[in-house]
């Protein structure tokens, strides 16, 4: 090992390297991304057992979304600085010790400051982990790489609550966190002798634009999650208006520094910014779509709980599919295109969900939600892979904050979007959110097919240009 312990390969890992790399990264998301669902699922048998209210057992998920909005980009940021090695070592260890707590803890305020520690180390773990992707596949290889990665996040993201019903029908809740202890401790046994060291930036951390970050993302969200339940309208607006000071000063503050935490410098980059809308959009259907389709199926034709744990698998299979061969097709066709396609395929199968006959059969439903999964798979992973070869590679980190950053604005938008739409519509508010993910996935689509004309401009071409040499290794 080196004195100052930095090895650079220059083109991706050599196996078996690549191979230990890429399945520490995946058990990490799959733990981080898993965690952020299942605890839906048990939110009232937790309450119960602990004693606690509704209201304040809430907390239970809100701390831990929390957590993740406001250190995403700080932490994408510092693993820029110190190595995105290093952060995502440590937000693994910490999501692992916190599991660990959570199993132990036995009143509802140390399950919560449990759940907050796991947030700041799924943090840790998102930050970077496209990141670390980048670095770990040869360039020829990204798309494919991206592909996986987008599958794994996916395919989590859909199966956790059916994993959730299933642990909570053989044992109790403890056991949702304790199965993520020897996956943790696995994962930082392999991820600490195989992961890739890079190169760190010659700048140090900005505490007051972290500090800035954080009061922006949380108070934001937060107003968002206020609306959705039905807080009042004063709540709402004044987390909005300290959300909006907080951006103010950081986009002030951020404005003419060459390596800024909240990357403006990439936001400039046309194929970039879409790519973000784009991804916001798409993720605000899909949460959307999760948070509605069980209440829908249940309410309105009378499925069980295992019945809807069944019918939503395969959405996730066909995720599982199409990521991966969205990364291979990537690799020759343009991202906006196929993005695009993906969009409308996946607003196909909303629209199919939203229509269902008034006594559906099982194939009934399952073919629409592969349609969906399909189309979502189909378009993710060209999505991910255009923001992240957009950006230079020593920028590797803020384009990776920027895309958990757009997965989890979209998702907490379109999480309280259902819950206003249930608010206010009663049994035909699930329908009417499924007919508004449809809205947003055709928005999605004509977005990302903009960036095919955008890719006439004299920017995004010197980009696609630039990517081009990066994928030839020159």
């Amino acid at each position: 090992m080196k004195s100052d312990e930095v090895i650079h390969h220059a083109d991706g890992l050599p196996q078996p390297q690549l191979g230990w790399a890429i399945l520490t990264i995946a058990i990490g998301l799959i733990m981080a991304v898993m965690d952020g669902a299942i605890a839906n699922v048990a939110l009232p048998t937790i309450a119960r057992d602990l004693h606690a209210s509704p209201a304040f057992s809430i907390w239970i998920v809100n701390g831990y979304q929390l957590a993740i909005t406001i250190s995403l980009l700080p932490l994408a940021s510092l693993g820029e600085i110190v190595g995105y090695r290093r952060v995502y070592i440590a937000g693994l260890a910490l999501f692992t010790l916190a599991s660990l707590f959570c199993v132990l803890a036995h009143t509802l305020t140390l399950l919560t400051i449990a759940r907050i520690l796991q947030g700041f180390g799924a943090a840790g773990i998102m930050s970077v982990n496209m990141a670390l992707v980048r670095h770990i596949y040869p360039r020829a290889r990204l798309g494919r790489g991206i592909g996986i990665n987008a599958m794994v996040v996916a395919v989590s993201a859909a199966v956790g609550p059916t994993i959730a019903a299933g642990i909570l029908a053989i044992g109790s809740w403890p056991y949702l966190f304790a199965i993520n202890v020897p996956l943790g401790v696995g994962a930082l046994v392999i991820g600490i002798k195989y992961l890739p060291y890079t190169r760190p930036a010659g700048h140090d951390f900005d505490w007051m634009s972290a500090a800035l970050s954080a009061a922006a993302f949380g108070l934001g969200l937060a107003g968002i999650d206020s609306i959705g339940h039905d807080e009042g309208a004063a709540i709402a607006l004044a987390e909005f208006g300290g959300a909006t000071v907080a951006g103010f000063l950081l986009v002030r503050a951020q404005t003419h520094v060459k390596s800024p935490l909240l990357p403006l410098d990439l936001l400039r980059i046309p194929i970039f910014a879409l790519s973000i809308a784009t991804s916001i959009a798409s993720f605000c259907a899909q949460m959307l779509a999760f948070v509605a389709l069980p209440f829908y199926l249940e309410n309105r034709f009378g499925y069980s709980a295992v019945e809807i744990g069944l019918l939503i698998t395969p959405w996730p299979i066909a995720v599982a599919f199409a990521a991966p061969f969205a990364g291979w097709l990537v690799e020759r066709y343009p991202a906006g295109l196929l993005g695009g396609i993906g969009l409308l395929l996946f607003a196909l199968g909303l629209g199919a969900l939203a229509w269902l006959p008034p006594h559906p059969s099982f194939i009934d439903v399952a073919w629409r939600m592969a349609v969906a999964g399909a189309g979502f798979g189909l378009f993710q992973t060209p999505n991910n892979r255009t923001m992240i070869a957009a950006a230079p590679r020593e920028r590797s980190g803020g384009a990776s904050g920027m895309l958990g950053t757009a997965r989890l604005l979209g998702q907490t938008i379109g999480a309280a979007l259902v819950s206003l739409m249930i608010a206010r519509f009663a049994l035909d508010g699930t329908r009417i959110a499924l007919l508004v993910a449809v809205c947003f996935a055709v928005t999605g689509a004509a977005l990302s097919c903009l960036r095919l004309s955008a890719a006439g401009s004299r920017g995004a071409e010197h980009v696609r240009v630039t990517e081009d040499q990066r994928l030839r290794g020159e």
